[in-house]
């Protein structure tokens, strides 16, 4: 782990690659509007405004994508602890601040398009929802592992896996515009994940062995930025027996391209320290592979234990 001035060396040392990826980033950005995909037409007053209150019976989707859907939702309403996280870590000045006000207000639009998704279409009980919100947002979002390089590394990964959830869940759905609003969002996740996964490239350049422990401590403690969420355990298996996010999306569509592209088991340039953190990812990587064979063989079971539970 750097020091404080090592950690201030190093944010110098990147601000040029972050003002040229945050230009690539606006270059590719498309612009686009929650309300677009929102079937207001659908919509209807509740009992407040005279008209009826949401029922059991108009709940839409399968179980697991209404879970997958409320997760990611809570996950979304948790911006202004990430907020604090990376303006915290990453200042408010120059390259580095302008990048933090962007996704800021980039990642602001999800939240607001699927809660408006949900209650115009009446998918989800709209109380617990604003409930479940109450309680996760107090709660708030700590990083695991606190610093500049276990920031970038984690997000690296945690913004491809919310592409792969969100995009999962759309198709979960079944609903054509649902699919098209989670796909819509997905595709900035993605382009999030490009600027941290290129920016991580560079601290490897320049700080090798400890960008490397910092990638061991991502994929060993990885955890979604919504496991704080109520009862988000047994909400995680619910996901992963349907196939929405499992662990073998989570090594074969998150970590393995992520580090393809860094090139972790190719590098040269590591020292005793940044050596022994790769063994110790490899050794992690090939238990995670037996991990992934053992749950595989008891979906089936999980799923029929969680159809009697429901």
């Amino acid at each position: 782990m750097l020091d404080q001035i090592e950690t201030l060396n190093l944010l110098n040392d990147l601000e040029p690659v972050v003002e040229k990826e945050l230009n690539r980033h606006i270059s590719i950005a498309k612009e686009w509007f929650p309300h677009d995909y929102i079937p207001w037409g659908d919509g209807r007053n509740f009992a407040h405004l005279g008209g009826q209150d949401w029922t059991p019976q108009e709940q839409r989707f399968s179980e697991a994508a209404r879970t997958s859907l409320i997760i990611n939702l809570l996950t979304e309403d948790n911006l202004p602890s990430y907020h604090h996280e990376i303006a915290t870590i990453f200042g408010r000045e120059g390259a580095w601040g302008e990048w933090v006000g962007r996704w800021t207000a980039e990642e602001g639009r999800h939240g607001i398009a699927i809660r408006d998704y949900l209650v115009v279409t009446r998918a989800v009980d709209p109380v617990a929802l604003e409930q479940a919100r109450m309680f996760h947002m107090q709660e708030g979002f700590q990083a695991i592992h606190p610093g500049m390089l276990a920031g970038l590394s984690y997000v690296s990964f945690q913004e491809l896996a919310t592409r792969v959830s969100h995009r999962n869940t759309g198709a979960a759905t079944g609903d054509p515009i649902g699919e098209s609003l989670l796909q819509r969002i997905a595709l900035d996740e993605n382009l999030h994940m490009i600027f941290y996964r290129n920016l991580l490239d560079a601290a490897l350049e320049l700080q090798p062995d400890a960008t490397m422990v910092a990638i061991l401590s991502s994929v060993r403690d990885f955890a979604m930025p919504g496991h704080g969420i109520d009862g988000f355990q047994r909400k995680a298996v619910e996901i992963a027996v349907a196939g929405i996010y499992d662990l073998k999306q989570h090594r074969d569509e998150v970590i393995m391209p992520v580090l393809r592209k860094w090139k972790i088991f190719e590098r040269n340039d590591f020292g005793s320290v940044g050596n022994a953190a790769r063994d110790e990812l490899a050794q992690l990587l090939a238990d995670m592979d037996v991990s992934v064979n053992r749950f595989e063989e008891r979906r089936e079971a999980l799923r029929a234990r969680l159809a009697v539970r429901g």
